[in-house]
């Protein structure tokens, strides 16, 4: 099983594809695609007509602690958005592996949480080509407006002044 382990892991991190960072103030959030990890189909930004949303975009599995220092400071400060964790991998051989990958989310994700992750594999690509993927440990955080226009984008790791901004925004 360890054998089988390294070789999903040199798989997985030989496929990727470097994209460099943009800005994406302004523009609309790409079509994509996701499954949440109870397992139901879920368009982005489509499904999130309506209400403003904050997608907090995870490129590796190191992007998790960047992504947890956000939700505490979210939590912290009792900010009302809905808020979603996208984990977004790209190419052929993750979607592969997708079962393994999304069995290990939930091994380490409460379950009520489970409805608030949104995996992307097939449009994984799109996404990071869209927000740029260098410096993958730090989380995309990408707040939408009512009709899926991104309205808030911060890359460079948590920070309680961009937490301040993105309040401010809400």
């Amino acid at each position: 099983m360890r054998f089988l382990m390294i070789i999903a892991v040199v798989l997985l991190s030989a496929c990727s594809t470097s994209y460099p960072n943009q800005a994406i103030t302004g523009q609309d959030f790409p079509s994509v695609t996701g499954q949440t990890l109870e397992k139901e189909s879920m368009a982005l930004p489509d499904d999130l007509q309506g209400k403003m949303s904050l997608l907090l975009i995870g490129y590796k599995q190191d992007s998790q602690f960047d992504i947890d220092r956000w939700l505490i400071g979210l939590d912290m400060t009792q900010t009302q958005v809905a808020v979603y964790e996208v984990p977004t991998i790209q190419g052929l051989f993750p979607r592969m592996f997708s079962p393994l990958i999304n069995n290990g989310m939930r091994a380490g994700i409460p379950k009520p949480l489970w409805k608030g992750v949104v995996t992307i594999y097939k449009d994984g690509d799109q996404v990071q080509a869209f927000t740029g993927n260098e410096n993958p440990n730090n989380t995309r955080v990408v707040l939408l407006n009512e009709q899926g226009k991104v309205i808030y984008f911060y890359d460079q790791g948590f920070s309680v002044d961009a937490l301040n901004q993105l309040r401010a925004l809400l």
